[in-house]
């Protein structure tokens, strides 16, 4: 069930993303003439109003597509309802709009869950582990999702985002080195263990495999007030950003140690199970993370995605003329090719990585 429910998660934030795009158009009276989910063959499809809405074969996405791409389309290329003969703003308005409602939507996730279910009075001692990766030093040691890390070599770490960077810290300066841990779990009644964490050496950089967060799993206390709720989750919010933008940033600025912390689908769904398990608080975190996470990779300048496509227009804008169709066309194809290929590699990487997996393979 909570494999299911990260599924329906990230198939609603395709769906979201792909509706950003598909309302802009269709808003300034644009042509379009079909709205999928996924890639490949169609499983379903329905047309209503000159519009082909398809399910498709492989989730890895999903897009809108314009006439202005059919070259089988019976519409004048003139006609001033086609994307590509109305102004570079409103071209820019459709193609960002995917980003805009991915991150309306986790602020509106994250507003909506300090509204309803309430705000953590305070954070309380020690950090949370919310996923951890299958075979690497969290795991290893025996942490799990849910766990919560209270000393560190028998020195509390205190509360909040400052037990974080204190844990962060001590595991990145110690590669290879035994760490002593006091954990606690809700799973066994709340009771303590010790154990033994040893970070693996990243190039000169200790690793665990987990993403931590400070332990706000205390008591809520309603909102006094809507502006409280909206500036709680809207904190929240720039956090996530904020985060989310710092380690994208090191695929530029530390590539090769970031890269492999980069998550396919496969690692995405695990790991939404593993805060699914918590409840529905992890199910919103998990909503409201990848949400901004598909926000913020979508606008990267690259071929294929949102940022990319953005880049094409504002250099045509700046030209004053469309650029090359062959150009664009192997562009697209290149971006397409790369896309697919990184895919599949996080997908065989991953899910060889599944506990399932690695028992099978070692029998």
């Amino acid at each position: 069930m909570n494999v299911l429910a990260a599924l329906l998660a990230l198939g609603l934030l395709v769906v979201i993303h792909e509706a950003g795009h598909f309302l802009a158009a269709v808003g300034q009276g644009i042509r379009v003439n079909g709205f999928s989910v996924g890639f490949g063959p169609a499983l379903i499809k329905h047309e209503r109003k000159g519009v082909t809405y398809a399910l498709r074969l492989l989730p890895l996405g999903g897009f809108v597509s314009f006439p202005d791409d059919d070259e089988n389309s019976t519409i004048p290329d003139d006609d001033p309802d086609l994307l590509r003969n109305r102004p570079i703003r409103q071209q820019v308005l459709v193609i960002s709009a995917g980003v805009l409602a991915n991150l309306l939507l986790a602020w509106v996730i994250l507003v909506g869950q300090s509204t309803f279910a309430g705000i953590p009075s305070a954070p309380e001692p020690g950090v949370m582990v919310v996923a951890v990766q299958p075979g690497e030093a969290a795991a290893q040691a025996g942490l799990q999702a849910g766990d919560r890390i209270l000393s560190l070599n028998g020195a509390p770490l205190g509360v909040g985002q400052k037990a974080v960077r204190s844990l962060v810290e001590h595991i990145q300066a110690q590669p290879g080195q035994s760490l002593e841990l006091v954990s606690s779990s809700h799973r066994d009644g709340s009771s303590e263990r010790q154990l033994t964490l040893t970070p693996a050496d990243r190039d000169g950089q200790g690793r665990i495999g987990a993403q931590l967060q400070a332990n706000l799993t205390g008591a809520l206390h309603p909102a006094s007030n809507p502006f409280e709720a909206v500036g709680y989750g809207t904190t929240q919010f720039a956090g996530l950003i904020k985060n989310t933008v710092v380690g994208y940033s090191g695929l530029i600025t530390n590539f090769g140690q970031t890269a492999q912390q980069v998550s396919g689908p496969v690692k995405i769904v695990e790991m939404g199970a593993q805060l699914s398990s918590q409840g529905g608080g992890g199910l919103v975190l998990f909503t409201a993370l990848i949400s901004i996470n598909l926000a913020v990779l979508n606008a990267l300048p690259l071929p294929l995605l949102d940022g990319g496509q953005l880049v094409l227009l504002l250099l045509e804008g700046v030209r004053g003329r469309p650029l090359p169709d062959r150009f664009q066309m192997a562009v697209m194809q290149s971006g397409l090719l790369l896309l697919l290929g990184l895919s599949v590699v996080l997908i065989v990487r991953d899910t060889s990585q599944l506990p399932l997996i690695q028992r099978l393979m070692g029998q």
